[in-house]
């Protein structure tokens, strides 16, 4: 390491990046298997709900990026495996969307407690025995402001459906972006302002500030649309 210079030594961090992270992940799957063994020793597996998340995903040189903060897939795209006791029928991958705001209200309905009125997030349970409400929600929120911070990653707010993506930034820029999904999963290329993307443009500066309503996010007063 000492030795190398230039691309040998972005090359050399890199595979050390890529490296540790594999440890981790292995590490990771051991001992949730490990978890899982004892519970089931224990006669405790059937009856426990056992849930591996994080706070959010992680770049792993996407877009030029190590660690996360951006509203791009990689890091919005959050974790969450489940191991679900008996009575819960769902398997395999759930397509709705969710969010880290549901976990208490899903934990505390399994545990048969009252959801406060204030809670911002749903309870995933329908979802969990295998149903598919019509009104769950179709796009989601997100809002970065940590700026400026050790991290400078600019302010930025934006919607996601299934389909595309819309991102602001702003405070000390003003800047939008957006994407479709279904084209252009990694996101390169910034479809806004673009001819014929009008229409998508104004539905989702619509349902933009129908979530920051609903999320009661001050910005909205500030930001015009």
């Amino acid at each position: 390491k000492r030795h190398l210079t230039g691309r040998a030594l972005t090359e050399f961090k890199f595979q050390r990046y890529m490296r540790d992270y594999a440890k981790v992940v292995k590490t990771l799957d051991d001992n949730v298997g490990r978890l899982l063994d004892h519970l089931k020793e224990q006669g405790l597996l059937d009856n426990t709900l056992v849930v591996y998340t994080s706070d959010q995903g992680f770049y792993m040189g996407e877009h030029g990026w190590f660690d996360k903060r951006f509203m791009y897939e990689e890091s919005l795209a959050t974790p969450l495996l489940m191991h679900l006791p008996k009575g819960l029928k769902a398997r395999g991958d759930i397509n709705e969307m969710v969010q880290n705001i549901d976990y208490a209200p899903t934990f505390l309905e399994l545990a048969g407690a009252p959801i406060p009125a204030d809670i911002q997030g749903v309870s995933l349970v329908p979802l969990l025995q295998g149903k598919h409400p019509k009104n769950w929600r179709k796009s989601i929120y997100y809002h970065y402001y940590e700026y400026p911070a050790e991290h400078s990653v600019r302010r930025h707010y934006g919607v996601r459906n299934d389909r595309y993506k819309l991102i602001h930034f702003y405070n000390d820029i003003d800047a939008w972006e957006l994407y479709d999904l279904k084209t252009d999963p990694t996101e390169m290329h910034n479809l806004y302002g673009k001819p014929g993307m009008e229409k998508v443009t104004r539905e989702m500066k619509k349902e933009l500030l129908r979530l920051q309503v609903q999320y009661d996010d001050s910005i909205r007063h500030t930001q015009k649309l």
